[in-house]
């Protein structure tokens, strides 16, 4: 490769990283009027299971300002994940023949339709399920009351670690049909992958056993689901 054609490259990824950028900063502008709005939405899984008389709270001075900022932030880089998944196929779809065009381009629509997944599974199913453990589990002397800022750091933590997870399948598929490995080697490592799995539940969601563990169980049996629609080699 040329010096020349290296920067055409970076030049290329500096044009869709910006066009990333763009769209990201229209949905936090759009957001902005929307954030108590927003955050409504996305505290109910631990609002609606809180005790009478019980609320969230701000510690910090500037968190009833910041935390809003905050929650819009993230959610535009939520929307804005199908447009980063599709400028990185537009990247570097030149550099692929045609069977590998036709064979990743339906990839590209399961990648953003399992991280939505992913995103969903963990709002709506996993978080009312650990909320509501925890809140059990306290005693009676105590009066659960949430720091907002906390309260954005682990759901969102969990929502994109979830996100993340749920592309497995695809993984699984690219590395099987690349012929970077097979499906026996991948099926010989399987004790491994799920010693791996756990250790990734441990790092990218919070630190509790129940989230590790809704994080990694999902990711063996979407593995699994992976190793099934590999093709064989």
């Amino acid at each position: 490769m040329t010096k020349d054609s290296v920067i055409d490259h970076l030049l290329e990824l500096r044009y869709r990283l910006l066009k990333v950028i763009i769209l990201f900063s229209f949905f936090v502008i759009a957001g902005i009027p929307f954030a108590s709005e927003i955050y409504s939405f996305v505290a109910s899984p631990l609002i609606n299971l809180l005790p009478n008389g019980s609320n969230m709270i701000a510690t910090e001075v500037a968190s009833p300002f910041m935390a809003p900022i905050k929650l819009v932030l993230y959610v535009a880089l939520l929307f804005s994940m199908p447009w980063l998944f599709y400028q990185a196929w537009m990247f570097i779809s030149p550099g692929l023949y045609k069977k590998e065009k036709k064979f990743t381009a339906p990839l590209l629509f399961s990648t953003i339709i399992l991280f939505f997944c992913g995103v969903c599974f963990a709002f709506f199913i996993v978080c009312p399920i650990i909320f509501k453990f925890f809140i059990g589990m306290a005693p009676e002397s105590i009066q659960v009351m949430t720091d907002i800022s906390q309260y954005l750091n682990f759901i969102f933590k969990l929502v994109f670690a979830f996100g993340i997870a749920f592309e497995i399948p695809i993984a699984t598929i690219l590395l099987v049909n690349s012929g970077i490995t097979s499906k026996e080697l991948l099926i010989k490592a399987r004790p491994y992958l799920i010693v791996l799995f756990l250790i990734l539940g441990m790092l990218l969601t919070p630190p509790d056993i129940f989230s590790q563990l809704f994080l990694a169980i999902p990711m063996w049996v979407l593995f699994e689901i992976g190793i099934f629609f590999a093709k064989n080699k």
